[in-house]
């Protein structure tokens, strides 16, 4: 039986940890996205670039596609937990260079086709991602049982890198950070509506 969120506490250090980031992102995508019309959703500075909405569905299909083969990897895996994730050189090379948003190490690239947002999202689009979110939650309880230093699963972006679980989890969230991000930006450089107003918060 997985833990209830109560019971979270309990859970190992890193786990809470990355429960509390994606409960930041839950409130971070809130405040970017809540009380923006479909429209300024979607309004792009030029084509070239993302719309808020895009930076969501982003997020959103990442974790449609990153969650299951994590999830895969723990089946009929003997129970082993760890009190740290310390990923190995390649997972921390990898987050420097095209994660984390922060890091003088990083690399611009084309977001894979498989995570490619598509040129209009949905109303619903927040309310999507919030609820992908808890999936992820859900599969950090789990793999929270597991020694997720050793266990890995088949990359479902270049099957023949297969980071550790806890790699892929740290990825998801600092993934989730940098678009947020880039979320930020895009809302700050929304038009002015008609009468005159920027879009605020509720």
């Amino acid at each position: 039986m997985l833990p209830s969120m109560t019971d979270d506490r309990a859970l190992p250090a890193w786990a809470r940890q990355i429960i509390d980031e994606l409960h930041a992102s839950d409130r971070h995508a809130g405040d970017v996205a809540r009380g923006l019309t479909v429209a300024e959703l979607n309004w792009r500075a030029s084509p070239a670039t993302w719309s808020v909405g895009q930076c969501l569905q982003h997020l959103l299909q990442a974790n449609a596609v990153y969650l299951p083969p994590i999830a895969a990897a723990l089946d009929r895996r003997l129970e082993s937990p760890v009190a740290a994730i310390t990923p190995g050189w390649f997972g921390r090379w990898f987050i420097a260079a095209y994660i984390e948003p922060s890091s003088p190490k990083r690399r611009r690239g084309r977001a894979p086709r498989k995570i490619a947002p598509a040129a209009e999202v949905a109303a619903d689009v927040l309310d999507r991602f919030l609820a992908s979110n808890e999936t992820a939650r859900e599969l950090v309880r789990r793999a929270s049982r597991h020694d997720v230093n050793r266990v890995r699963f088949v990359n479902p972006f270049v099957p023949v890198i297969r980071f550790t679980v806890g790699t892929g989890l740290e990825i998801i969230w600092r993934h989730q950070r940098r678009h947020l991000q880039q979320a930020d930006a895009i809302r700050a450089e929304l038009p002015s509506r008609s009468d005159g107003s920027r879009a605020t918060l509720p």
